[in-house]
C-alpha cells in the first residue's frame, strides 16, 4: 500500500509537470483564433492527445529500445517553435474581430496541435510508465490526469495570452527548453 500511495504521489508530480508543456502548444496555436474556433482547437488537440498517450502506453515497452525518436521529436518540436513563432509572435498584430478564419487554416491549427501532442506525450507517457510499474491502474489515473490537467491548463493559457503577449514568449522558450532537451538526451548516446 505505501508503494502504491509514493507511485499515486509520483505520477501527479509527472503529470504536473509534463502535462504543462502540452497545454502550452495548444493554448499558444488556439489563442490566434476567435473563441468558437479555439474551442474546437483545444478539443481536437486533446482528443488527438488522448488517443496518442494510449498508442503510446501500449507501444513504450517498444519505444524505450529506440535509438534515434528524441532526437527526431526533438527536431518536430523546432519546427513547430518556428511555426508558432510565425503565426502566434510575429503576426499578432490584428484584432480578433479582424482574423479571418478559414477551415483549411483551422486544420493546420489541429494537425500543429496533434505534432507537438505525439512529439511531447512521448516524455510524459515514458514517464508515468516508468513510475506506474506493473500498477495498470494507477498507469490509467495518470493518463486520464494528464489529459484533464492539459484541458483546463489548454483552455486558460490561449486566454491569457489574449491578454498578455509575454506569456507567449514564455511559452515558446518552455517548447524550446523542451526540443532542446529532447535533441541533447539521444545526440549524448551517439558521442
Amino acid at each position: 500500500m505505501t508503494e502504491e500511495l509514493t507511485i499515486f504521489f509520483q505520477i501527479i508530480f509527472i503529470d504536473l509537470i509534463l502535462a504543462g508543456d502540452n497545454a502550452i502548444i495548444i493554448g499558444m496555436v488556439a489563442s490566434k483564433f476567435p473563441p468558437e474556433q479555439r474551442k474546437k482547437i483545444i478539443f481536437w488537440g486533446i482528443g488527438g492527445a488522448v488517443i496518442l498517450r494510449i498508442l503510446l502506453t501500449l507501444l513504450t515497452a517498444y519505444l524505450l529500445q529506440i535509438t534515434g525518436l528524441r532526437l527526431i521529436g526533438g527536431l518536430l518540436l523546432l519546427y513547430i517553435v518556428y511555426k508558432l513563432y510565425v503565426d502566434v509572435i510575429k503576426n499578432s498584430g490584428g484584432s480578433e474581430e479582424n482574423i479571418k478564419v478559414d477551415n483549411s487554416s483551422m486544420l493546420k491549427a489541429i494537425w500543429t496541435v496533434l505534432l507537438a501532442d505525439f512529439t511531447m506525450s512521448l516524455d510524459n507517457v515514458l514517464g508515468v510508465a516508468g513510475a506506474a510499474k506493473d500498477h495498470y491502474y494507477l498507469l490509467i489515473f495518470g493518463l486520464v490526469l494528464s489529459i484533464i490537467l492539459m484541458a483546463t491548463a489548454a483552455t486558460l493559457i490561449s486566454k491569457w495570452i489574449k491578454d498578455y503577449k509575454w506569456i507567449a514568449w514564455v511559452g515558446l522558450f518552455a517548447i524550446l527548453f523542451v526540443a532542446v532537451e529532447l535533441i541533447y538526451t539521444d545526440l549524448k548516446l551517439f558521442i
